[in-house]
């Protein structure tokens, strides 16, 4: 099943379980939102998506912690937590998700390589951050992100 088709079949179970959701985006750019926007039918359950790629806009339009950015840095567990719950809370919806990385060439350190990436996600129930590092292009590393989230969206359903 290819992509479409994975978001499409996520809209009709959330749209018929009346699921919705909001994403927070930094190194993905809006990549996330705009593949769940090619689905007719998203606004059933798609409620909207931020791209907070600078640390500002992250502080100014979800609340971000500055500290934590300042303690952790942009691309860190605290942050990709925080970017989740507050775009759950802030947008009100059932499933905040938050994604924070590194997509590359530049900008990697020792401790934070290219590749590495943090996928948040909020439930009213809870919170949880799965790391993971793509050893992978720019435009691949956002395909892989997807990929992930996909997976924890199906796994939502079950």
């Amino acid at each position: 099943m290819d992509f479409l088709e994975k978001i499409k079949d996520i809209i009709t179970k959330f749209t018929t379980r009346e699921i919705t959701l909001a994403i927070a985006e930094s190194c993905t750019g809006g990549y996330i939102s705009n593949m769940f926007t090619n689905i007719s039918g998203a606004s059933k359950v798609f409620e909207r998506g931020i791209i907070c790629y600078s640390n500002a806009s992250k502080v100014a339009l979800l609340n971000i912690d500055p500290e934590s950015i300042n303690q952790h840095g942009a691309v860190s567990e605290t942050v990709a937590k925080q970017l989740a719950n507050n775009i759950r809370v802030l947008s009100n919806v059932d499933i905040g998700i938050g994604i924070t990385g590194i997509a590359g060439p530049t900008g990697g350190t020792p401790e934070k390589p290219v590749g590495i990436a943090y996928i948040g996600i909020s439930t009213i129930d809870e919170i949880f951050v799965e790391k993971h590092h793509f050893d992978v292009d720019r435009v691949t590393f956002k395909v892989k992100i997807l990929e992930k989230i996909l997976l924890l969206l199906q796994n939502f359903m079950k």
